[in-house]
């Protein structure tokens, strides 16, 4: 199936069907990052979000557009967390049977979540991509609508709502530094800042545990690799084909970080900004701080992707 390209047109829809759910989170300037990384640093608030991340736009723009027909048979979906508890929010607003396919492990207060906004979780696998497997496979047994976490252009519409309101506070931003797990938030930021303002510069940051994206993004084809990151919001073995297309035309540059980096990246936007701060989001500023000289001086969005770090991973970081 040859899937559509979301547009800017379709970002200005999502922006209307979330518009009655979710509030514009915050753009905090934080002078003590700002002079840090050496540039004038705006940090978008996702992590303030009802699930405490970036996707939950995608779920409620996926949801609201449903057919009556997939609304009848359920939707399902494969997640580490964030994904998971934006298609359960999205499909409690309207009414929808959701099924999340977790993999063993996976971090307990987003698998709390989910539960608690009513799917039915379903352990299955060592990692995200066996828990995927077994989701598609129940998919298409059981006739539900099988929501991808990359390759849906509702999602990426929904998520870049997230940079078009970055732009229309501060319209004069020159780069967005965003974290990436399988592509959507950067996909999004492409979408509607190379829209607004060519000039943008918009730069992918992934662990380099956990590399698919990135070599995908430098090889124009998509490819697997290990999946070894501490940071669950970026534990994908395998590219997704439509966010990959999108970051192929428009994404500037990429950079790979070390989980080290990571973690005391965590800490550092703990302490710096008093927001909880998951591993995935601190990826943002680990790889602003990777490449500060090319940043210097100019004014630079921060995506903080999410905050959603479980009492375990806040101890390690600590």
């Amino acid at each position: 199936m040859t899937l559509q390209l979301p547009t800017f047109a379709d970002v200005l829809q999502a922006r209307r069907q979330i518009a009655p759910y979710l509030r514009p989170t915050l753009l905090y300037n934080y002078p003590a990052l700002s002079e840090l990384v050496g540039c004038s640093l705006w940090v978008k608030h996702e992590n303030h979000l009802p699930t405490g991340a970036f996707k939950v736009r995608g779920g409620i723009n996926l949801s609201s557009q449903l057919s009556a027909d997939e609304r009848r048979r359920g939707v399902i979906a494969a997640s580490t967390g964030n994904h998971g508890q934006s298609v359960a929010y999205g499909a409690q607003l309207f009414g929808v049977k959701a099924r999340i396919c977790v993999p063993e492990g996976a971090n307990p207060a987003k698998v709390e979540s989910m539960r608690n906004l009513g799917a039915e979780i379903i352990v299955y696998g060592r990692d995200f991509d066996e828990a995927r497997e077994h989701c598609e496979a129940m998919a298409a047994q059981n006739n539900y609508r099988y929501i991808h976490s990359g390759d849906e252009p509702l999602l990426i519409a929904g998520v870049a709502t997230a940079s078009l309101e970055v732009l229309e506070t501060r319209p004069d931003i020159e780069a967005f530094v965003v974290p990436v797990g399988g592509g959507s938030g950067a996909a999004g930021a492409c979408i509607v800042a190379k829209t607004v303002n060519p000039r943008i510069e918009i730069i992918g940051v992934q662990s380099e545990a956990a590399p698919a994206a990135y070599r995908s993004w430098k090889a124009r084809e998509l490819l697997e690799d290990q999946m070894n990151t501490w940071a669950e919001g970026l534990q994908t073995r395998t590219a997704f084909a439509l966010p990959q297309e999108i970051l192929w035309n428009h994404l500037d540059d990429f950079v790979l970080v070390s989980d080290d980096e990571i973690r005391a990246a965590t800490r550092l936007m703990i302490e710096k900004t008093r927001n909880l701060v998951e591993g995935a989001s601190a990826a943002s500023i680990a790889g602003a701080l990777r490449i500060k000289v090319r940043l210097a001086g100019r004014r630079v969005a921060l995506i903080c992707s999410g905050g959603n770090l479980s009492l375990k991973q806040l101890r390690e970081v600590l």
